[in-house]
């Protein structure tokens, strides 16, 4: 079996889409709050073995561990705006933590998602070397979540034979359409540009950004998937002398682009020609705001994986007119 936590989310359900096209029909079981109903259609259609909310899944998994071959956990609170530390306790750090010990205890490889969140302003650059995770700063508490279960996992003297924790940076594509404010730009440009013909972006706040130059790694969800299932392959498939190592990943394209880029690209995708405005950037977020995120991806590039990302025009151009104007999922 393989275990997907965080299923019905986002990156979640299109790696249960990425797994059933590379052929698993019949060893997909998922992990998921299922009460919650709002992101029940990104597991339609899809070939799955088992669904287990995940409140039992934990006392499950304990019981029967020899059922596993590979655990995925994306499973979190993601929301960047929440401020209650509790929550991020329970479901992102200690919640993993229960993960990672079962799979050390029965030598399961495990990834888990990590996020690029944990590199704050990026004061020590965005660099995945384990050197630099103590002096993190990230700028809200989901952030240190992330972060500190990167700390504990990697003071473990114990862990999976093989794992690794996948910093995402900001992904965007189908299924993501449950996120609400937490959703991509390219989903609020397209339906601001249905509503109004325009879109507002926010405003520079800081005088060695313009308006509308702040910077991300934006990466296509397609692209995600993909660096998922290589570890899959190199390390339950392939067993060779490119198997990857154990540690964290950065995961995003290796190319900031600007948030101006990114609406002027969904403007060409729906045919249109761009009508870009600006907005303050809300005073919730506006101190914890990122201006520049970009991975640097020499690791896992160095362990084995050579593929190339979609560039942002082609990811929003594949994104806009085969999922979100109809509101597809993958």
């Amino acid at each position: 079996m393989i275990i997907v936590t965080g299923a019905a989310g986002f990156i979640g359900s299109c790696l249960v889409k990425k797994f059933n096209d590379e052929g698993h029909l019949r060893d997909i079981v998922v992990v998921d709050d299922f009460y919650k109903h709002y992101k029940d259609g990104n597991l339609a259609g899809k070939f799955i073995l088992e669904w287990i909310h995940r409140d039992i899944f934990l006392d499950w998994f304990r019981r029967f561990p020899k059922r596993v071959e590979f655990v995925y956990h994306l499973g979190a609170r993601t929301d960047t705006t929440e401020k209650d530390k509790d929550i991020f306790d329970e479901l992102n750090l200690n919640y993993s933590k229960a993960v990672w010990e079962i799979c050390t205890e029965n030598n399961i490889p495990l990834v888990y998602a990590s996020s690029a969140a944990t590199y704050g302003l990026g004061e020590h650059g965005y660099k995945d070397s384990h050197d630099v995770v103590e002096k993190l700063k990230p700028l809200n508490p989901y952030g240190d979540s992330k972060n500190d279960f990167d700390k504990w996992a990697l003071k473990e003297e114990k862990g999976p034979d093989h794992w690794a924790g996948l910093k995402f940076f900001n992904v965007y594509g189908p299924n993501e359409y449950h996120k609400g404010r937490m959703a991509s730009v390219i989903f609020h440009t397209k339906n601001q540009i249905q509503q109004t013909g325009g879109m507002k972006l926010f405003k520079s706040h800081r005088e060695d950004y313009k308006d509308g130059e702040q910077s991300r790694d934006f990466i296509y969800i397609k692209d995600v998937v993909d660096v998922c299932f290589h570890f899959y392959q190199k390390w339950i498939n392939e067993k060779n002398e490119t198997m990857p190592e154990n540690g964290l990943y950065n995961l995003g394209t290796g190319q900031a682009r600007t948030f101006y880029d990114l609406a002027a690209n969904t403007f060409k995708a729906m045919g249109k020609e761009p009508n870009i405005s600006f907005i303050d950037t809300p005073a919730d977020i506006r101190d914890t705001y990122q201006y520049f995120t970009e991975a640097d991806m020499s690791k896992l590039k160095q362990n084995g994986y050579d593929k190339p990302f979609y560039s942002l025009e082609d990811g929003i151009e594949d994104y806009v007119k085969n999922y979100l104007l109809d509101g597809k999922t993958w």
